[in-house]
């Protein structure tokens, strides 16, 4: 038999663990051209952290031939082996393994790292990858895709959705570029009345920093993406929230539902819900408008602030020219294109990334919230979120205790640097701001180097 034969005979295996709820991983064992053990996926149903197809495999061969050394004995398995079930095989002695698909996230034979490539180890082993690698991707892709399907469907048994609400299909966000993370919940906070609201939650809930990141109007938290991967990188938590209207979060249908007062309720009860720590807050544009006025409800749970292309909308200076035009364009143009929008001010994106920001908003009655935020930065002394507004500036003014980093996309004609320089004057102790002369009001869209520059500022709590 070909190795092509033998690893098809893994991949039965591997349909057995799929039949079973495991993921699909199957592995046999052949001794002098003969299969003598093989081995499924079994860590949920034996409760067994080390029941990987390689290792039941590999303690059957070994029962079968009455020796803990596999010497004369080849492994074939679908997936490329872990740093567990490949310090078994070299432990084993054995011959050679052949594996099907790469692991990037954890594979030991050379995806993460090449144990068997050591020439420290007193045994060398031959591996082999990429053995009806097709076939075996699949078969870990179709099983990650039903998963996912029925944990759809069981979200939306959990969280019915309102009369007066809308929700964005799941398939518009199936393959969006650079957002692989999973969704996260909640729809038990107060102010959502059983409204559903979606956020991410990436990296260690006891990491020294949780950055939280608060997006803005038009985008959603499809924005950070260029930024997570280093915070997360560097050991730290992100949470990033879509506010109700916006993102994968539910949407109502009435544009009068929005309301400075009650997104500013929903990101506090949020804060509190996972209860939060350590936070470093990371505003942009609305983000900005909201979040900047968080950290006085709760200042012990705060350390950092990196604040872009934002202002407190106090209600006491005239609403700029560039932002009165752009709410008349709104006005006049309720369905403008979103994605167009971004792909004008980011040349650098292309159109996969410019079309993710569409995603959320299929229709007109997806939309109210795009319709709806314009009008709702506070004009005048008396308007809703003006009087808050004022407090948090004498809080950025006079209260605040943490680190603070400003970064400023210089191409912005609404929010760039006369008003960011503002900005900084009224928040203590914030130093020379970041200028990105590239960017425009997205700033993220140029986020890489902005988060390294944090990772290396704010450092560990």
């Amino acid at each position: 038999m070909s190795d092509w034969d033998f690893m098809r005979l893994a991949l039965a295996q591997a349909a057995q663990a799929a039949a079973a709820g495991e993921v699909p991983v199957g592995a046999v064992l052949v001794y002098q051209g003969q299969v003598i053990a093989t081995g499924r996926n079994a860590p949920i149903g034996d409760q067994d952290p080390t029941a990987h197809a390689e290792m039941l495999a590999l303690r059957a061969g070994a029962a079968a031939l009455g020796n803990y050394r596999l010497e004369d004995c080849e492994l074939f398995v679908t997936l490329e082996p872990c740093a567990m079930c490949s310090g078994a095989m070299l432990h084993a002695r054995l011959k050679r393994v052949v594996f099907g698909a790469s692991d990037p996230k954890t594979g030991a034979a050379g995806s993460v790292l090449n144990l068997f490539g050591s020439a420290q180890l007193n045994h060398q082993t031959q591996v082999q990858g990429g053995v009806l690698a097709e076939e075996c991707g699949a078969a870990l892709q179709n099983f990650f895709r039903q998963r996912r399907a029925v944990q759809r469907e069981e979200t939306r048994a959990a969280h019915p959705l309102r009369d007066d609400a809308l929700r964005s299909p799941d398939a518009a966000f199936e393959g969006l570029p650079g957002y692989p993370w999973q969704p996260n919940y909640l729809a038990d906070l107060p102010s959502l009345a059983g409204l559903r609201m979606h956020y991410l939650d990436e990296g260690p809930s006891e990491a020294g920093l949780t950055y939280l990141c608060l997006h803005g109007n038009p985008a959603w938290s499809y924005l950070y993406r260029k930024m997570m991967p280093v915070f997360l990188e560097a050991g730290h938590r992100v949470v990033a929230p879509d506010m109700t209207g916006f993102g994968k979060s539910d949407k109502p249908k009435k544009d009068n539902f929005h309301s400075f007062d009650g997104h500013r309720q929903n990101l506090l009860e949020l804060v509190e819900r996972l209860d939060l720590r350590n936070i470093v807050l990371v505003v942009q544009d609305w983000g900005g408008l909201l979040g900047l006025t968080l950290p006085m409800a709760a200042p012990e749970r705060y350390r950092g602030l990196l604040v872009m292309n934002t202002t407190l909308a106090t209600g006491e200076q005239p609403l700029s020219a560039g932002f009165l035009a752009w709410r008349e364009m709104c006005a006049r143009n309720p369905e403008f294109d979103v994605g167009r929008l971004f792909s004008r001010g980011n040349p650098q994106m292309n159109a996969a990334e410019c079309a993710a920001y569409n995603a959320p908003f299929p229709d007109k009655g997806h939309r109210a919230a795009l319709r709806a935020f314009p009008p709702l930065v506070p004009e005048f002394a008396d308007s809703p979120g003006a009087a808050v507004s004022r407090q948090a500036r004498a809080f950025w003014r006079d209260q605040w205790q943490g680190q603070t980093l400003m970064a400023v996309g210089a191409q912005d004609p609404v929010l760039g640097l006369p008003v960011m320089r503002e900005l900084q004057a009224l928040i203590r102790g914030c130093p020379e701001p970041l200028i990105v002369e590239s960017a425009g009001h997205f700033v993220q869209e140029h986020g890489e180097p902005i988060a390294r520059q944090a990772v290396g500022f704010f450092g560990q709590a």
